[in-house]
């Protein structure tokens, strides 16, 4: 099965070991539930670091882009939860990518997700896109791996939120983003050995310095599994 819906919104931080287990018990108590009610929220995925570290990463899948302009969900942008209003300023180093969804096959939901995070070279972004969108067609089928996803960031045309503010307005972003699901960490590392080395990533158009990392499931929902 593919990402649901055409859109997504993927996110990258990091948050201090003193800090996880509230963030978690936030996270999949307080923040998915009202996520996934917003309309056009499909599912949340929250992976951890596998390298013991800080890293976070999360992934919403849209209905569509507009999903990340639409009222309701500004609605909620703006009016964080007292919880999230004393964690979100320690939602450190922050990428946060709105995405079309550029290809998608295979599973998403899997023991472990490598994401890779990228921009192109000035007029190679069509080099790049094929290249990767290439990869998103064979990868699912190789032992190791269920799924591979291909995401393309456009900024909505909103105002700065509150949530923003909160995160004193640093979050960052990534043009491009790939992300391959999979039940062997091995098979997975390797893709960022050979096929999403930086070296192989720049002979197709992608610019300096990808960044990449390996992650392990932490919690998954779709808005029925919430009450």
């Amino acid at each position: 099965m593919a990402l649901l819906g055409r859109a997504a919104l993927a996110m990258w931080w990091d948050i201090a070991a003193e800090l996880r287990a509230d963030f978690e018990d936030w996270h999949a108590h307080e923040h998915f539930p009202e996520r996934l009610a917003i309309p056009g929220f499909r599912r949340g995925t929250r992976w951890s670091s596998t390298a013991g570290g800080e890293g976070m990463f999360v992934l919403y899948e849209l209905e569509g882009h507009n999903t990340l302009a639409s009222p309701a969900y500004l609605a909620r942008l703006d009016a964080p939860t007292p919880w999230s209003t004393r964690l979100m300023p320690h939602h450190r180093n922050m990428v946060r990518s709105q995405c079309h969804v550029v290809a998608s096959r295979g599973g998403v939901i899997a023991r472990h997700a490598w994401s890779v995070r990228l921009s192109a070279v000035a007029d190679r972004s069509a080099a790049l896109q094929a290249y990767l969108g290439s990869l998103v067609a064979t990868l699912p089928s190789r032992p190791g791996l269920v799924g591979a996803h291909l995401l393309r960031h456009e900024i909505p045309n909103i105002g700065t939120t509150r949530e923003q503010q909160i995160r004193n307005n640093a979050d960052r972003s990534a043009d491009w983003v790939l992300v391959a699901c999979g039940y062997a960490a091995p098979a997975l590392e390797e893709l960022g050995r050979f096929e999403l080395s930086p070296a192989q990533l720049a002979e197709h158009g992608g610019a300096a310095e990808p960044v990449a990392a390996l992650y392990s499931l932490a919690a998954s929902a779709v808005g029925s599994d919430i009450e």
